[in-house]
């Protein structure tokens, strides 16, 4: 048997191991067509029993026979192929051949079933961890901030009151298949022009399409089309939101862009309006989900807005998913500076009113922060997590070393989901 080659090229029984995979759709289609080859075989032989004088049963008069089967055998083969065309074709045209078919195809068969995920937050964190994630499921739900009203996403929500786009459209992205140009047209930013300069194409774009539409979140439907994304982006609330900290010198500081240059030490974060409603597909990805993920992300600015929206805590709390809070690598300049994973785990218990999840998962591993990086890395701290468990891992990207490295976070989370963490070689510690 042929192995892989020297070139990377996988052999021709892996191909066909890969081809013969249960649920990939391809063998019922080959079964049908060789039965409809079969039939024709058959079809023809009552003809040819005629005309070489071979003996056959006779059910109808020999010419009936011959054109009945050969019938029955040309309408399998015609569904066959279509049915083929159908599970195949889009895929025949985007790879150039069988290995990468082959490829091509498992992997989608396997995302396709792959568990029912929610992530709550936003900014870098959200787009870092969904990089991740896209690998290994399509079914994936990101319930995405509105509270952004700086740069680009700012101007647009003042001047066309639409929902800040930038989280959006870089979630988008995230989870898109890897079509370089594509991508790069949707974040390309414009740096120049009387009233473009400053503005991504992708961020006009949804903001136009939402005018189109009527609907934000029919923009990105839309958006999600001419990406081939694999999941979707939900707004966290169409109600565009303003964020308030509160610092323990009883200072006030509005503004999402404002808080995290704020100086002091935030003891409560706020909404408005305070009673914002979540939108409907929130929650009902949240309590249709196997498993949701909090974070990673900016504490006070992309995960807590979203939690203090009406329904979506609720719903975290009743749903019977496995929850997972995913705590940053390093502290965060204005928000966290001082937290321990103890205290990030505090402010969500605090904001509300429980500690919400099953798991907290937090980085092992350990990164030199220079400049031009702020903060440093997060302290583990297993104390206080009420009964949450706390996994570890070496989590850290080593050429951001202030960002999870994607393909490790998905890699954990999954394993958590699998309930392989002892196995996959990862610390865990129950806290008491």
């Amino acid at each position: 048997m042929r192995t892989r080659n020297g070139s990377g090229r996988a052999s021709g029984w892996q191909t066909f191991f890969k081809f013969a995979y249960a649920g990939l759709g391809v063998k019922r289609w080959i079964l049908l067509w060789s039965a409809g080859v079969g039939i024709i075989a058959i079809g023809l032989a009552f003809v040819s029993k005629n005309v070489f004088d071979i003996y056959l049963p006779n059910f109808l008069p020999w010419y009936l026979e011959g054109v009945l089967f050969a019938g029955v055998g040309v309408a399998a083969v015609v569904v066959s192929v279509f049915g083929l065309y159908r599970s195949v074709g889009h895929l025949v045209l985007a790879t150039s051949g069988i290995d990468s078919l082959a490829d091509t195809l498992y992997t989608r068969r396997y995302r396709a079933r792959g568990p029912r995920i929610v992530t709550i937050g936003g900014g870098t964190g959200m787009s870092v961890l969904l990089r991740g994630l896209k690998e290994h499921t399509d079914n994936i739900s990101a319930i995405v901030t509105v509270g952004d009203d700086g740069g680009s996403s700012g101007r647009l929500r003042e001047n066309f009151g639409v929902l800040p786009p930038g989280d959006f459209r870089n979630c988008l992205i995230a989870l898109s298949d890897d079509e370089t140009l594509v991508r790069d047209l949707f974040q390309y930013r414009f740096d120049r022009g009387e009233g473009l300069e400053g503005h991504s194409f992708g961020n006009l774009f949804i903001a136009a399409m939402t005018d189109i539409t009527g609907n934000f979140e029919a923009a990105l439907e839309e958006f999600s089309r001419v990406l081939a994304v694999h999941g979707r982006v939900i707004p966290a609330t169409n109600e565009g939101l303003h964020l308030s900290a509160k610092l323990f010198d009883g200072t006030v500081v509005d503004g999402e862009s404002n808080i995290g240059n704020n100086g002091g030490v935030i003891q409560e974060m706020m909404i408005r309006p305070h009673d914002a409603a979540a939108v409907p597909a929130a929650i009902e990805a949240i309590l249709d989900a196997e498993m949701i993920v909090i974070g990673p992300g900016s504490l006070y600015t992309s995960i807590l807005p979203n939690l203090l929206v009406k329904g979506i805590a609720e719903a975290v709390l009743n749903t019977e998913a496995q929850k997972l809070y995913i705590c940053n690598v390093a502290t965060e300049q204005g928000e966290t500076i001082s937290y321990t994973v103890a205290d990030h785990v505090a402010a969500l218990q605090k904001h509300t009113g429980s500690t919400l999840v099953d798991y907290v998962v937090a980085n092992s591993g350990i990164a030199e922060l220079g400049p031009p990086f702020k903060g440093r890395l997060v302290q583990l701290d297993g104390q206080g997590l009420d009964h949450a468990t706390l996994v570890t891992a070496d989590l850290v990207d080593p050429d951001f070393p202030v960002r999870h490295d994607s393909s490790k976070l998905a890699d954990c989370i999954l394993d958590v989901y699998h309930k392989r963490v002892p196995e996959a070689g990862l610390e865990v510690s129950p806290s008491v």
